[in-house]
Order: C-alpha cells, then sequence, then structure tokens
C-alpha cells in the first residue's frame, strides 16, 4: 500500500467511491447530482471493498501495479473484483462482467509454460479486445495508456480480465488526444506517435493490443535481446512475413504444431497490421477489431485443413 493512501480514503469513502489508483478524478465519473455517468457500472465504497479483500489481506494479494498493491475480492459471494487502495481513479466494475474487466488469478498472458491451444490465444485476445473496447465506448472515454501483456490476467478457464488502471486516463472532451509530459510503459508496446510526441489517442491502446496479438501469432516476447540479431524487436522482424500465409507459416509458434487454421492466422496477421499502423488514424477501433476476432473464433480447422497446413513449405 502506499503512504499517502490514507489522506484520501476518507474523502473518497464520504463520497461513496473507492480510490484505486490513477489519473481520474471523483468529480468525472458522478456528476453534482450524484448521477453515475456510465449508469451500467457499479461503483463500490471503500467499506465495501475493505469486506470484499478481507481488509486487504495478504490471501487476497494479487501484486504491485505501478500506483501500489493490486487485491481480488469477493462481492455478494460470488463475484470477483478488482481493487487497489492508492490515489486517483475510482473502482467501477461492470456488475455483470461481460467486458473482462474483473480480476480473477494471477496467471497472465506472457508466460507461456506449456504452449496455450490457438482456440485458447483467441478467447484471451477477444476477451482483451472486450475489455478495451468498453473502456473505449463509455460516456468519458478511457485511454488505457499502459496496456501490455502484464495487465491482462487469466482466470483457471483463460479468460482475460484487464487489471491496473493506474495510469488510465479520460479521454478529452474534442475525443481526438491527450497530451502528456511522461511516456510510461514496457519498451515495446507504447504507440509510436506517443512516445515520439507524448499525444495519446484511444487507437495509441489500438496499437498497443496490437502487439499483444502479434505475441500471441508468435508466441514469443515483443522484445527479447536473447534472440537471433535482428529479431531483437518483434514487431520489425515479423511484419514482413504478415503478408504472406507461407512466410507467416514458417514464424507462426512451432508450440502449436500446425494446430491451427491457416485461414485464421492469415486473418489475425492482417488484424495485427492494421493495428500496428504507423498513423493511429487508420488503426481500426477497439470495437471492430473485437467483431474481427469473434468472426475469426468461428473459423475452425478441418482435416483436410490440418493436413494442408503440414504441407505448407
Amino acid at each position: 500500500m502506499q503512504s499517502k493512501s490514507s489522506d484520501n480514503r476518507h474523502g473518497a469513502e464520504n463520497r461513496g467511491l473507492v480510490v484505486a489508483g490513477g489519473g481520474v478524478t471523483v468529480s468525472e465519473l458522478v456528476t453534482p447530482s450524484g448521477r453515475i455517468i456510465t449508469p451500467n457500472l457499479r461503483i463500490f465504497t471503500y467499506a465495501e471493498l475493505k469486506i470484499a479483500t478481507r481488509n486487504f489481506s495478504r490471501d487476497t494479494f494479487l501484486e504491485y501495479g505501478r500506483f501500489g498493491g493490486v487485491f481480488k475480492g469477493w462481492v455478494d459471494g460470488e463475484t470477483s473484483v478488482p481493487s487497489k487502495p492508492g490515489v486517483g481513479m475510482p473502482v467501477a466494475v461492470k456488475k455483470s462482467n461481460p467486458v473482462g474487466l474483473q480480476v480473477a488469478t494471477t496467471q497472465r498472458v506472457a508466460v507461456f509454460g506449456d504452449p496455450i491451444p490457438w482456440d485458447t490465444r483467441l478467447n484471451i485476445a477477444t476477451g482483451a479486445a472486450q475489455g478495451l473496447a468498453f473502456l473505449h465506448t463509455m460516456e468519458k472515454q478511457v485511454m488505457y495508456r499502459d496496456f501490455n501483456a502484464s495487465n491482462i490476467l487469466l482466470d483457471g478457464d483463460f479468460n482475460a480480465k484487464l487489471s491496473d488502471f493506474g495510469l488510465a486516463k479520460l479521454g478529452p472532451a474534442d475525443g481526438h488526444t491527450h497530451m502528456t509530459r511522461s511516456v510510461f510503459g514496457p519498451y515495446g508496446y507504447a504507440a509510436p506517435e506517443y512516445i515520439a510526441t507524448g499525444h495519446l489517442y484511444v487507437k495509441s491502446d489500438v496499437y498497443s493490443f496490437g502487439v499483444i496479438l502479434l505475441e500471441l501469432l508468435m508466441g514469443a516476447r515483443v522484445v527479447d535481446v536473447t534472440r537471433t540479431m535482428g529479431a531483437h524487436n518483434l514487431i520489425d522482424w515479423a511484419k514482413p512475413s504478415l503478408v504472406d500465409e507461407r512466410k507467416l507459416k514458417k514464424i507462426m509458434d512451432l508450440g502449436l504444431e500446425n494446430q491451427y487454421p491457416p485461414k485464421a492466422a492469415f486473418k489475425v496477421a492482417g488484424l495485427v497490421l492494421k493495428c500496428l499502423e504507423s498513423d493511429p488514424k487508420n488503426r481500426p477501433p477497439m470495437e471492430e477489431v473485437l467483431v474481427t476476432l469473434q468472426h475469426i473464433n468461428s473459423i475452425k480447422m478441418n482435416p483436410k485443413e490440418s493436413k494442408a497446413s503440414e504441407n505448407i513449405v
């Protein structure tokens, strides 16, 4: 926990909100009359989350985020919710959780012990896309700002949950860009315009999502200095092969052992390229990314296709 959090907790509790790390103020989520700007969200009191996390006990601790510890908790005996005592952004969790915003476990997307099957990878990507699309389409648009593989948690069924909103920002009133003096996030995930100018768009999140999608496709981290020269940066190395199905097959994660629909993989590769466009205006919105992934997820492998994929050289 951050020592400075105690100064803000009482004020948040009096307003019926929990302060949970980030850059969004209470007034930006609730109108002066007390109306929640996004009515399908539930905003928890500090007292509720204290009970849900057993007083932020060690047993409910998940990880250290950028602005403090992250804990899991249960509301009404069944709903797992994220909680981070700190300063800034109130915890706001969709009650029915159809968009993967709640934290469930500490297993992360970036950790590939045993190879994750193709269908599971697509489900992870789809769940993460649902979370981002939800944030981007709120009445007051939210830019994640620090979207990377370590901020995607998985439950026992490999359902993706977004976590650590410590650097999230509300979108500007004109819907265009947010200017920041500091660039945050692990190297490799930040969009080029964010790095170069400090200008942050919702489409900057789309770029970061494209990086994660590429990692799922390749079964490799975006930056790894232990790889051969020229392949340290996965984006630069893989991009030329994403436009050709035969070349793509040669760089796909060997752990998949050709057990994936080639057409689906090629469509994912095409989506990656769209998300990684250098001009943010040319990147698709997350709602479109989500619909595309759902369509790709419906493409299943048949025996003939399986045999054909093994013959691609």
